[in-house]
């Protein structure tokens, strides 16, 4: 259950990164409370995660999914680049939260 809990705290991750992008400098309240709302979600869920999962990987999978999500969303609704090279390290990013959950006991 801690490795859902992990996912779902790096989505939130996601969601307030991109979140920053529609704050525009936080002059936007809206968007302002809803990265700040998706920020606390975020820290709140990875705590209770590091309950049972070491930090380092906790910490490594939640900045990793987080990473991968904001790479991909970026691409999908702010128009980046989605050149190979981007790719190609999204998918090395995969790999290493793959590893180390393969890694972990638990």
């Amino acid at each position: 259950m801690a490795w859902v809990i992990l996912v779902v705290a790096g989505l939130f991750e996601t969601g307030w990164a991109i979140g920053l992008k529609y704050t525009d400098g936080f002059t936007r309240l809206w968007p302002t409370v809803w990265t700040v709302v998706a920020m606390m979600i975020s820290l709140w869920l990875l705590g209770l995660a590091m309950k049972s999962l070491p930090v380092g990987t906790a910490y490594a999978v939640w900045v990793g999914v987080g990473a991968v999500g904001t790479v991909l969303l970026g691409i999908v609704l702010l128009g980046e680049a989605a050149n190979a090279a981007r790719l190609i390290s999204v998918g090395l990013i995969i790999a290493g939260i793959v590893g180390l959950k393969m890694a972990t006991p638990g």
